[in-house]
């Protein structure tokens, strides 16, 4: 079953009642006060710092960068993100009855962090994103709780390889970034055989490690699934002190961190959000992605990747732990490593390379094999150590003979 964050809804003026989204949730958090478009900005500058915007933005904001949000859908009307959402495929069709509408609350929320660009004179008013002028793909693969076909979108087979589905559509369609703040226990060769096509095709994929950490023992948190593919970058959530978040999975899979509680985001309908999750954690850093390919256009995701580990504040003792990777993800410092790196390359070529759209044990072309005799082996190894030695002892008889030739005259 997929799950997603944890969110409280805020609307202009009123508190409205906790929503929880997903199986195996969190549990709600303490009230908060109601949040006007105008506080929202101001509610988000510890998170804006943390990561290092300020800086950032004066290299990149995002711009002709796509980022594919693999979620619940995205409304594309609300005044914080209008004009920059482009409505893609919904692989989720048929679990709902015949002309139910999409709530759309989770995607929404994680676009809004990545790609919102607030409202009014000169944007100052509601969410800003961590890439403000990056484009948003919605691509529909998850249904919200509410929905009266999430159950059947849960169990039914069809929707099995939704996930994998929703990343190759997102490749061909051009996205840059892949956000994925969703999560599963289970994984597919489907899903691992199109992880790698996005990978092939220079698409940086960024997903959330999942929420299942809190109560269990240390470093043993179970794997999240996409986070846990190779090549994913598997995100946790820290806390507002910049610890791991106590819900947040901690396992060898995490590869960075980005903050996750009382994090602000956009609803449907020009509501405002405050919520906790690794989702918001993948969402920022999926920002910070774009930040990047903006600036580096043609920067394989491997490099990307490197860049967003090699600028990571608050780093772990010894470099890396299973709590927060290699640190806090920080967006002026993974330019600035970007920049170092840009002329750099990580690709493999020859023949005889797995081809990317194949799921994994389809090789693209034979493979020689050479059945080696160990016996024969020995055998004409001796004789021929043997010869080696012969060689050598009529080598050195001729020697003497010089010798005793040269000595007589």
């Amino acid at each position: 079953m997929l799950s997603r964050a944890v969110l409280r809804r805020t609307v202009l003026g009123r508190a409205v009642p906790s929503l929880l989204l997903g199986a195996a949730l969190l549990g709600t958090a303490p009230a908060v006060p109601a949040a006007h478009a105008d506080e929202v900005r101001d509610g988000q500058q510890a998170v804006l710092r943390t990561l290092g915007l300020p800086q950032a933005w004066r290299i990149s904001r995002g711009e002709g960068v796509t980022v594919a949000v693999l979620d619940s859908g995205v409304d594309p009307g609300h005044r914080d993100l209008a004009g920059s959402v482009t409505e893609g495929k919904d692989f989720t069709a048929g679990a709902n009855p015949p002309g139910t509408e999409p709530l759309r609350l989770h995607g929404t929320y994680m676009a809004s962090l990545i790609a919102g660009h607030g409202h009014g004179e000169g944007g100052r008013d509601g969410v800003i994103g961590v890439a403000p002028r990056a484009r948003v793909l919605s691509v529909r693969v998850i249904l919200e709780d509410e929905e009266a076909g999430f159950q059947e979108f849960n169990t039914a087979e069809r929707f099995e390889n939704v996930v994998a589905r929703g990343i190759r559509y997102a490749v061909d369609q051009g996205a840059d970034v892949i956000n994925m703040s969703i999560s599963k226990e289970l994984a597919t060769r489907e899903e691992r055989a199109a992880i790698r096509y996005a990978i092939s095709k220079g698409v940086v994929l960024v997903a959330a490690a999942g929420n299942d950490g809190e109560g269990r023992r240390r470093g043993h948190a179970p794997y999240s699934y996409p986070a846990a593919f190779p090549g994913v970058v598997s995100v946790a959530a820290t806390d507002r002190g910049l610890r791991r978040a106590s819900f947040s999975n901690a396992n060898p899979s995490v590869l960075v961190a980005a903050p996750g509680v009382d994090i602000l985001g956009a609803g449907p309908g020009d509501e405002y959000w405050v919520g906790r999750g690794t989702s918001q954690a993948a969402a920022l850093v999926s920002g910070v992605a774009a930040l990047i390919k903006a600036k580096y256009p043609k920067m394989t995701s491997a490099l990307v990747v490197q860049a967003l580990t090699a600028g990571a504040t608050r780093r772990p003792a010894g470099g890396y732990d299973t709590g927060t990777g290699f640190g806090v993800v920080n967006a002026g410092r993974a330019l600035a490593e970007a920049a170092r790196i840009a002329g750099h390359t990580h690709t493999a070529e020859g023949r005889g390379v797995q081809d990317p759209a194949r799921p994994l044990g389809q090789a693209g072309e034979p493979v020689r094999m050479i059945h080696r005799d160990r016996d024969r082996i020995t055998f004409y190894g001796g004789m021929a150590l043997a010869a080696g030695l012969g060689a050598l002892a009529s080598l050195a008889a001729v020697v003497l003979v010089a010798v005793r030739t040269r000595t007589a005259i």
